[in-house]
């Protein structure tokens, strides 16, 4: 990767890779192949959840592709809330991924309304002091939601995974997290509704001043913006065309002319009301 690290070490130690394979709405049925693709590029993130259904897959590719599991960085999700409901979602995970342990656990929504999100994260806490899961984390969680679990129990989160992209950049976010040594990971990078990020004047400068196209140019600087980036794809053909973000490098005046793309306005979930 150009000019960059390409791994982040999170602060209980586990290194993660910046640049990853995720599989949100890829069906079961189809993530082997794609996942498969994915470690034959060279991805060695890999991003699964309880509710995307294609656990099983994910695990299929990965006892398929013949690589050591330490050479695998495997990150998964629980949706369910509740000290209790998060370890057996971890235990069903783990067998269905057929590993007996997780580079990296995720709560998947705050779910403020539920009110258990507190309890959840010490499940997770308790599981990397156990061996079960080496680094533990949350998945769109606001400032709020970050700093009470630190608070409640002593324990920050390692990285926070959150809707992240050009229209969707979260600054004030991504300095908490730096202040906090919190890793920012970005879902979304491609933004989420419509084509009209590949179609910006900026997005499209950049990708002719340095031949490539416009989701490379939104993925590198996601990159270059501090972030670990899990695009998805179940065509091969792109699924190696965003491998070859790495090779390149934008200008700061191009990440300038793209960080003034930020609206400020989400295009998925909210977390104030995501699973309540």
């Amino acid at each position: 990767m150009s000019e960059l690290s390409t791994s982040i070490t999170l602060t209980g130690g586990a290194v993660i890779p910046r640049f990853g394979f995720g599989t949100f709405k890829i069906e079961d049925g189809d993530s082997q192949a794609a996942v498969e693709t994915a470690l034959e590029t060279g991805y060695r993130l890999l991003d699964t959840a309880t509710g995307y259904g294609n656990e099983e897959g994910v695990g299929r590719a990965l006892a398929a592709s013949g690589l050591d599991r330490g050479d695998v960085f495997l990150t998964s999700k629980v949706w369910d809330h509740g000290y209790d409901d998060v370890r057996k979602g971890l235990e069903d995970s783990l067998a269905r991924l057929g590993t007996d342990y997780l580079d990296l656990y995720l709560l998947h929504w705050p779910r403020p309304a539920v009110g258990k999100y507190v309890e959840s994260w010490q499940a997770l806490v308790d599981a990397r002091t156990e061996g079960l899961i080496r680094a533990a984390g949350v998945s769109n969680f606001t400032i709020e939601h970050l700093d009470r679990i630190e608070t409640e129990t002593g324990a920050a989160a390692e990285l926070n995974q959150v809707e992240l992209h050009p229209y969707f950049s979260q600054p004030e976010l991504r300095a908490y997290h730096a202040e906090h040594l919190i890793a920012t990971e970005s879902w979304g990078p491609l933004a989420l509704r419509g084509g009209g990020l590949f179609d910006e004047p900026a997005v499209k400068a950049a990708a002719e001043a340095h031949d490539r196209t416009p989701a490379q140019v939104a993925l590198r600087w996601n990159l270059q913006r501090g972030n670990v980036v899990i695009p998805k794809s179940v065509t091969p053909d792109r699924i190696r065309e965003n491998w070859a973000t790495l090779d390149f490098s934008l200008t700061d005046d191009e990440l300038d002319a793209i960080d003034a793309l930020d609206t400020g306005v989400r295009q998925g979930g909210d977390p104030a009301v995501v699973g309540n």
